[in-house]
């Protein structure tokens, strides 16, 4: 079942395309990565898909209903941002529960709901903690679960991990992927990060200048990248990643 559709999106500003008049699908329970370099529009099809920008044309349709003039409070999606965006003077537990109040009129059951899903995210050990107390992957996962305490039918991640170490981006990786298995969640996941794209998507879409140059899976477009620009951007960069693991540690992989 298609859980999101976008037709013929295109944004303009003045005479600058942001993006070109794209379309794709995204199935329900996918985890779609969108990658691309700086300033290909994918950060701008973020913020359109989840209400943030209004195209300059085109439709998005979710669950088969246009939702393109949707309010972003009405399209029951959310987003975990770069930078976390948490209450710094909010404890864990009511950075997660905060909207859930709001939404359940139940001051109890949203705290009672808030520490399930911070177990899931193992940050059961932090509740009381602020912000300010924790580290960058534990700040991530707090942003993460208080986006899934409301149950929207579709997550976006904006570059989640750009700001965290090597040894946490790998771990967050892992739950990322559990937690999706789990909920069954749809993901669409913004990165610049070949191989953080491709290790954690079922599809990946490649952009540049506004354009879809190929939407596939993983293995297809390692295998198969459509043209020029995809080979040189994906596939060559992942390869040589590995020979320089090869070369650092002298294990054939």
């Amino acid at each position: 079942m298609v859980s999101l559709k976008v037709e013929n999106l295109s944004k303009t500003y003045g005479k600058k395309t942001v993006l070109n008049n794209i379309s794709f699908e995204v199935k329900d329970g996918e985890f779609l990565s969108i990658l691309g370099p700086s300033g290909c529009g994918k950060t701008t099809l973020l913020k359109m898909i989840i209400g943030i920008e209004k195209p300059t044309s085109g439709e998005i349709i979710k669950n088969g209903k246009k939702i393109t003039k949707f309010d972003s409070s009405k399209r029951k999606m959310g987003i975990v941002f770069q930078n976390y965006a948490l209450f710094p003077n909010m404890t864990v537990l009511n950075n997660v529960s905060y909207a859930l109040q709001l939404k359940l009129k139940n001051k109890k059951r949203a705290r009672e709901e808030s520490i399930k899903i911070l177990k899931m995210v193992n940050m059961e050990e932090h509740l009381n903690k602020y912000p300010s107390e924790l580290s960058g992957g534990q700040m991530q996962r707090v942003a993460v679960a208080r986006t899934l305490a409301l149950k929207p039918d579709i997550i976006l991640f904006d570059e989640p991990m750009s700001a965290l170490d090597a040894d946490n981006r790998l771990v967050l990786r892992k739950e990322l992927k559990k937690i999706q298995k789990q909920f069954n969640t749809t993901m669409i996941y913004i990165t610049h990060d070949q191989e953080e794209a491709f290790s954690l998507s079922d599809r990946v879409m490649v952009m540049r200048e506004g354009n879809i140059e190929q939407l596939d899976k993983p293995n297809t477009i390692f295998n198969h990248p459509k043209n020029e620009y995809v080979k040189q951007f994906v596939t060559n960069h992942l390869i040589e990643k590995v020979r320089s693991i090869e070369r650092c540690t002298g294990i054939d992989l």
